[in-house]
């Protein structure tokens, strides 16, 4: 929760160019996340809502610093429509199968992890860049952003693949008992 209480500051730090502050907003979602993912594996205390909102959480945190950091000049616009029409085709394929109930556990894959960490990775160095401008970080900022637009749509290609071999797999009707 903290994280979507978090964003709105976030979002209007970055726009008011106070990169300092939005830095420091963006490492308490972070840590608040790290912890939050601590403490439900250490207490046992994993809910359903929790299994929700994580994720939700996430995404929406990534895909909206990736369009505010785009609207001021930090990332690329190609950058940001292949990440979101990414994960625009992802969330449409998970409403429709579980709406449907074809597919009900639709988990990420190494791949779409790997995609999320680059993101995540590409966002903290935009915006390290954007704080400490002569870091050295610009060659390094260009190799993530150049990164997440070719994995975005990889990653979207292999869970289409996982998803149209999923649904085709025949269905197993096991028999009923005799007797």
């Amino acid at each position: 929760m903290l994280r979507l209480f978090v964003l709105p500051f976030l979002v209007i730090t970055i726009l008011n160019g106070h990169w300092g502050l939005a830095f420091a907003l963006l490492w308490i979602a972070g840590v608040s996340d790290g912890l939050d993912g601590l403490l439900a594996r250490v207490l046992e205390q994993r809910t359903k809502l929790g299994q929700y909102l994580d994720p939700i959480a996430d995404k929406l945190l990534l895909s909206t610093l990736f369009v505010v950091l785009t609207h001021v000049g930090a990332i690329p616009r190609y950058v940001t429509v292949l990440v979101l029409s990414r994960d625009l085709g992802i969330l449409l394929i998970a409403t429709l199968l579980f709406a449907t109930s074809t597919l009900r556990d639709f988990q990420p894959s190494q791949l779409g992890k790997l995609n999320t960490l680059v993101q995540i990775l590409g966002v903290l160095t935009v915006m390290t860049y954007e704080v400490i401008p002569r870091s050295g970080l610009e060659a390094l900022r260009n190799v993530l952003l150049w990164t997440i637009a070719a994995l975005a749509p990889v990653s979207a290609a292999e869970y289409a693949w996982i998803v149209i071999r999923r649904v085709s797999e025949p269905v197993r009707v096991i028999a009923p008992p005799q007797g």
